[in-house]
C-alpha cells in the first residue's frame, strides 16, 4: 500500500512538498516515483528515482522538482519549487516492490493527492 501526503492549494511561485510511504511485507522496492495526471490528461511521468539513487525528471519539471527517498522509511518525496498552474494535476507515488527474495516487483499506485496552483 502507497499512501500519499502533502498536496494543496498554493498560488503560483509558490512550493510544496509531497511524500509517500510504502507500507505492508517489504523486502526490497526498486524504483520509486512520483506521476501526474491533470484533467482530461493521461497520467504522465513527473521524477523518479532507483534504489541506488539515479534519478530522472520530466523535461517540464526539471530545475524546479526534486525527488528524494529515505530507503529505511520506505519513503519518496517530491519537493515542488516555483510552481505553475500548469502543474495542477492529482499527483500519484509510484513503487516497484518486491515482497519476498527471488520474487518479481510488483506495481503499486497510491490514491493520488490533489496539487492545485493558481495563478
Amino acid at each position: 500500500q502507497l499512501v500519499e501526503s502533502g498536496g494543496g492549494l498554493v498560488q503560483a511561485g509558490g512550493s510544496l512538498r509531497l511524500s509517500c510511504v510504502a507500507s505492508g511485507r517489504i523486502f526490497r522496492i526498486n524504483t520509486m516515483g512520483w506521476y501526474r495526471q491533470a484533467p482530461g490528461k493521461q497520467r504522465d511521468l513527473v521524477a523518479v528515482t532507483t534504489s541506488g539513487g539515479s534519478t530522472n525528471y520530466a523535461d517540464s519539471v526539471k530545475g524546479r522538482f526534486t525527488i528524494s527517498r529515505d530507503n529505511a522509511k520506505n519513503m519518496v518525496y517530491l519537493e515542488m519549487n516555483s510552481l505553475k498552474p500548469e502543474d495542477t494535476a492529482v499527483y500519484y507515488c509510484y513503487a516497484e516492490v518486491v515482497r519476498a527474495s527471488f520474487t518479481y516487483p510488483q506495481v503499486y499506485w497510491g490514491q493520488g493527492t490533489h496539487v492545485d496552483v493558481s495563478s
